[in-house]
């Protein structure tokens, strides 16, 4: 097949570039493909089964048409300061104002009109003044929550938007390599589970696989020499407490954004997708590793709130693979779950001991994800990453009295795989001739807003 535009992957990046690039009137033929189903054919069965079924050769929960957007809890970050480092490529005025032209058209699509976090000036200070007491920082950051339900509508109707505008999909259909003719790309390989094969060429090449796909573009980039640099991988927990503890928060901010570099080791720790009133999930990847998630619904609410607390490791000499060492912590993790995600009360860690499912029982907090196992994470997780872990829950209970109870639940692991960081010119050019790296797997983003308007960029540049 032969098309002027191939996008591999249809998340958001993927996405808002053939958006962009219709809305700019183009006439270049645009390809998109995509490994996993399209949305109305994404289907989870653990909302029947109530326990993950670990379904083959994917989870729909992160493959597929909107990628992992779709089903996760759908919030846009409104600030060019939350998402990656995008702003230091192109410049943070353009990130805000492309960040406004993106939120518009998910609004022309659908979006709630509400944003949270702005507005009550006072309360505000009020929590950014016992951050700083705590040694925090406060991110000031709208949120556009979608919600999971309502986004998957939301990439639907965005869906049959393209399709009806001449954007050709092909679901079902993963990428295997690109065709290179020295230091030219001219396509990709692709192939479904029924054995056909293909290629596609194309004048201009765009791989925007997620972080599902960050650890096989590592993997291509490598192999041609797609010039690229460790970069950072986040390792953490997912934090459950009950709505009581954090509502004030959740009322004033909807999602609070913290950041601290907790002692001894003066890492880098932040939280990351808060949802209140939200249910911890599991994801699976292709290599059989359970990661924990979070989702926040428009309609369905639970009496918790969850959140994930990261820590950033950087690795440059002599070891340089982060998305491996991640996935190790991971594998070690799921080996003591038997393949589920781990789950411990924070004063069983504080008192070195695991936590039984009877104690679970009997406390107020229930578990959201039921079929995590109750157990000792502790036995895992690094002594480095723990030590932050703890330190900086200590520290958010000053801004959230009761943040660390006996109580609150930690669930393991909760992994972000962007680590590898390909370099490209602020117009997105790597160093092969016809080929860009977008969103999340191009090290450059993190989130839904961010990697959308990676897209919308992108769209601008080859229409």
């Amino acid at each position: 097949m032969k098309t002027d535009v191939v996008i591999v992957g249809a998340g958001p990046a993927g996405i808002f570039t053939a958006i962009e690039m219709l809305r700019k009137g183009t006439k270049k033929k645009i390809v998109i493909v995509e490994k996993g189903q399209s949305v109305e054919n994404r289907h989870c069965p653990k909302a029947k089964t109530k326990k993950c079924m670990n379904c083959k050769p994917y989870c729909h929960i992160t493959t597929g048409f909107s990628g992992a957007g779709a089903f996760s809890d759908g919030k846009l970050s409104l600030s060019y300061e939350v998402g990656g480092d995008l702003p230091n490529l192109v410049g943070e005025n353009l990130v805000q104002e492309t960040i406004n032209y993106a939120d518009s058209i998910y609004l022309e699509f659908g979006a709630d009109t509400k944003v949270e976090g702005v507005g009550n000036t006072e309360e505000v200070r009020k929590i950014r003044t016992r951050a700083i007491q705590a040694g925090l920082k406060l991110v000031d950051c709208p949120i556009r929550h979608m919600g999971t339900e309502k986004a998957q509508d939301i990439y639907l109707a965005i869906e049959k938007y393209l399709i009806a505008n001449g954007v050709e999909i092909f679901f079902g259909y993963e990428c295997s390599n690109i065709i290179l003719n020295g230091k030219k790309c001219e396509g990709i390989y692709v192939s479904n589970n029924n054995g056909v094969e293909m290629e596609i060429r194309a004048d201009n090449t765009i791989i925007a696989t997620g972080r599902r796909g960050a650890e096989w573009l590592e993997k291509i980039c490598g192999e041609h020499d797609i010039a690229h640099l460790p970069g950072t991988v986040d390792i953490g927990v997912r934090v459950e407490v009950r709505n009581e503890v954090i509502e004030k928060v959740n009322d004033v901010l909807y999602e609070s954004k913290l950041i601290g570099y907790p002692r001894p080791f003066k890492n880098k720790v932040r939280t990351f997708c808060q949802n209140p009133g939200g249910f911890v999930s599991q994801e699976n990847y292709d290599n059989n590793l359970a990661v924990v998630n979070g989702h926040s619904y428009k309609e369905l609410k639970s009496d918790n709130t969850n959140l994930a607390i990261l820590c950033s490791h950087n690795f440059s000499y002599p070891f340089n693979q982060p998305i491996a060492y991640a996935q190790k912590v991971g594998e070690l993790t799921n080996m003591l779950g038997t393949g589920h995600i781990l789950v411990q009360r924070f004063g069983d860690i504080l008192d070195g001991k695991r936590t039984w499912e009877k104690e679970l029982s009997q406390s107020n907090l229930k578990p959201t994800l039921p079929d995590a196992v109750a157990g000792d994470i502790t036995a895992a997780m690094p002594y480095r990453a723990m030590t932050n872990i703890i330190n900086f829950i200590q520290a958010v209970d000053h801004v959230a009295p009761g943040f660390a109870s006996y109580e609150t639940l930690l669930y393991s692991p909760e992994l972000k795989f962007y680590s590898n960081r390909v370099k490209m010119d602020e117009h997105f050019n790597t160093n092969v001739e016809g080929l860009h790296c977008l969103g999340d797997s191009s090290g450059w983003t993190r989130g839904l807003m961010m990697a959308s308007v990676m897209g919308v960029l992108m769209g601008r540049e080859i229409y």
